[in-house]
């Protein structure tokens, strides 16, 4: 039976791009065109037409679900595994680099990578090192400039020079503590798997070289999104052969918050002279009238190169827009559609639709109604797996067992399970081993020296690394699961979780599912490993603890799962579903207050609204509400300008019943006519609201992202009380309350708005 040729299955501007042989070519790739099929069947045709070596490959993406998806299909297209090829994140490709030539830089291979949570507790104790008040100076806020520095490829002393104010100046003195604290430790942060790269590139000409003639042809997908680091490193690594693909799509670049510049993508024809280009506008996904709403959308943006997607699908039932008394309305309404759904198609599931909002925060609303309607529902970006108490506890011990100078690690976990060592010990030992110039656990090894350590506390440390030093021994020879499952029977950490009571039974199963991932991932060969790799000595465990480090939320996300999709419109990037509900379309939320008077920022929202609408396969539901809370308060809300761009011949608009019923008796009058912000140019906004004087209510919805919240069985600190563990959480807004379990004065109840609460970094 013939096998069909790849190219066969590419529409033209498809085939132009995979058949590209030598040279910088750039692929515009709109939302649903197809852009993984080029990726891949380029690969394949450099393999199977030109005879490249996949060695000589090199294929970059954001998330480790795209690149598993990339490298399964080029080994399905190739009848076999494209041995010696490397496929992976930008984050994985240069932790690999690190693995092999950390030396070079003053690390060992063995190093730790340290995750948010990690590089934070980092942060605090450098701060408070340096003389600073973590109160006054919050780690977070410096964490983010140094992070901002790192991906812009700025140095401590280049920063120092720079800093003009005094929080600049307070950053300028930690940064370069923080870097030494994270070398002592023999550990890298995030950034530091893109920045190290390349100081390592750019500090060994050879190597450089080394690596360019390895890696002959370059693909980087996504490439909207690089930051200035990312940037550099492909830079460094094509400027030799020129043979470089990046596809992306400057209609969806909407991380400029965290570093991205849309101008990599925009300038990338400068960059590379005698770049070839091409358009991949015929989308696959979406019906004629959601992809006539997106183009119009977009349309309104000046910063862009330009394209229109279009569809040989069928036109589509129109998008509708919702209007909502408030976010319980609004989560409500959204919940009976959901259901209706169902009754009226039974073959729908709860997969097939998400719930898209543009902060973390609207969830609550959502997540109250779907459990009152008992719908299934998982949240994407929300309390992250590897993010809770009981995981962050058992990967403590695995890293210091993997990385025995972990000094953040060790402080973790000395006393968990409970082994009598409490923290005035633990300052002794730590001053102690500070004056030697010791790594924690190597001081513990040696507590019988302290003189300072009282009772049992010094055979308890002793104990302790006893036991890092007999499980490290066993990594040596036994896969990530079987070590983590002897380890933990050992010092019965599921049994002192189980007796903590109903919630620590739920902690316990987390951890078995940590034990079951950790034995999956035992059982799955890695197909990228070359000698050179194995010639750093990983182990199963070095190689289980980098994984982990580098999940993502997207990777967390589950196609399979039956249940609706809750998540930001930053985490569904990528996916796509036949339903599509878009939450909170008023102004000051969507888009943030802020970004009205920048220009740049202000098309970044624009963006965000077209990738939300391009999510959608078949249906689009966008709603708003009148009055929204917020911080207890509820204020009054606006439809998102962004709305007016929509076609009113693609639009149908709705009131809930509920609306309804309050116009009927008067509370709620109708609205004007539909208008707002998305419609108007960001100079006219500005002068519009400078001329209101602040006449009408202004929703300022700016805060973090990834703004931390609390969460049961998370550790706190009180300034009076000490330090606890929040048993629960009651209420919202200002009227939250938390019980705590403190562990001098007992269980309190505390109002989080009086209480001041710090999370233990």
């Amino acid at each position: 039976m013939d096998v069909q040729d790849p190219l066969d299955t590419l529409n033209p501007e498809q085939r132009a791009a995979a058949t590209h042989f030598e040279g910088p070519i750039l692929v515009l790739a709109g939302a649903g065109s197809g852009k993984t099929r080029v990726l891949t069947t380029r690969v394949w045709h450099l393999i199977h037409e030109y005879g490249v070596d996949p060695a000589s490959i090199l294929a970059v993406t954001f998330t480790n679900k795209a690149a598993g998806e990339m490298r399964t299909r080029i080994q399905r297209l190739l009848g076999r595994e494209p041995a010696g090829m490397w496929t992976g994140t930008f984050h994985s490709v240069g932790a690999r680099l690190l693995r092999r030539h950390a030396s070079q830089l003053g690390w060992d291979s063995n190093f730790s990578i340290f995750d948010a949570d990690q590089s934070l507790r980092q942060m605090k104790r450098t701060l408070e090192e340096a003389g600073h008040s973590p109160k006054r100076w919050h780690p977070r806020a410096v964490a983010s400039a140094i992070s901002g520095a790192k991906n812009a490829l700025v140095g401590p002393e280049e920063y120092a020079r720079l800093a003009a104010d005094m929080f600049s100046r307070v950053v300028a003195e930690v940064y370069p503590r923080y870097q030494a604290a994270l070398r002592e430790q023999n550990a890298f942060d995030f950034d530091d798997l893109l920045v190290k790269p390349v100081e390592l590139l750019e500090s060994d000409p050879l190597l450089l070289g080394r690596y360019r003639q390895r890696f002959a042809f370059i693909l980087v997908d996504e490439y909207q999104d690089t930051n200035h680091a990312q940037y550099r490193f492909v830079q460094l690594l094509a400027e030799g052969h020129r043979n470089l693909m990046v596809v992306g799509d400057d209609d969806q670049s909407i991380y400029g918050w965290r570093g991205a510049d849309v101008a990599n993508i925009l300038d990338f024809e400068k960059d590379f002279p005698a770049t070839r280009t091409v358009r991949l506008e015929r989308n696959y996904r979406s019906t004629a009238n959601i992809l006539h709403a997106a183009n119009r959308v977009i349309a309104k943006n000046a910063r862009r190169k330009g394209k229109t997607l279009h569809t040989s699908a069928a036109a589509g039932p129109p998008l509708t827009l919702v209007e909502c008394v408030d976010e319980r309305d609004e989560a409500d309404w959204i919940g009976a559609t959901i259901e209706t759904a169902f009754t009226t198609d039974p073959e729908r599931t709860p997969r097939d639709f998400t719930i898209l909002y543009r902060t973390n925060a609207q969830s609550r609303a959502l997540e109250e109604a779907f459990r009152r309607r008992d719908l299934p529902y998982q949240i994407v970006g929300g309390t992250r797996f590897y993010e809770r108490r009981e995981i962050m506890d058992v990967l403590a011990y695995l890293r210091l067992m993997s990385n025995r100078r972990d000094a953040g690690a060790f402080e973790r976990i000395v006393n968990v399970p409970r082994r009598g060592i409490g923290n005035v010990s633990q300052g002794h030992l730590f001053t102690w081993a500070a004056e030697r110039g010791l790594a924690p656990l190597e001081a513990a090894a040696r507590a019988a020296e302290v003189d300072a350590l009282r009772g049992g506390a010094g055979a308890a440390f002793e104990a302790f690394a006893g036991i890092i030093g007999k499980y490290a021994g066993l990594a040596e020879h036994l896969g990530a699961g079987e070590l983590l499952a002897r380890l933990l029977e050992e010092i019965g950490l599921i049994n002192a979780l189980v007796d903590e009571g109903p919630e620590g039974e739920e902690r316990a199963d987390n951890v078995r599912e940590l034990v079951a991932g950790a034995h999956e991932f035992d059982a799955l060969e890695d197909p990228d490993e070359e000698p050179e790799d194995a010639a750093v000595g990983r182990t199963a465990l070095d190689r289980y603890l980098q994984k982990v480090a580098l999940v993502t939320d997207v990777d967390r996300h589950d196609p399979a799962a039956d249940a609706v999709t809750l998540m930001t419109v930053h985490n569904a990037k990528g996916l796509e579903f036949p339903g599509v509900f878009v939450a909170g379309l008023e102004d000051g939320l969507f888009p943030l207050a802020r970004t009205v008077t920048e220009p740049d920022e202000f098309e970044e929202e624009r963006r965000l609204f077209y990738v939300a609408l391009t999510r959608a396969q078949q249906k689009v539901w966008m709603t708003w509400a009148r009055t929204r809370r917020r911080a207890g308060e509820v204020k009054s809300c606006s439809l998102s300008g962004f709305v007016a761009a929509v076609p009113r011949e693609v639009l149908e608009e709705k009131v809930t019943p509920a609306l309804t019923r309050a116009r009927g008796m008067g509370s709620v009058r109708p609205r004007a006519r539909r208008t707002g912000v998305g419609s108007l140019g960001w100079q006219e906004e500005r002068a519009r609201r400078e001329a209101a004087q602040d006449s009408e209510p202004v929703i300022d919805y700016d805060y973090a992202q990834e703004a931390p919240r609390f969460v049961k069985g998370e550790r706190v600190r009180h300034a009076q009380f000490g330090r606890g563990v929040i048993r629960g959480l009651t209420g919202f807004g200002q009227d939250t309350k938390a019980v705590v379990e403190f562990e001098r004065v007992g269980r309190k109840k505390v109002v989080l708005r009086y209480a001041n609460l710090q999370k233990e970094l």
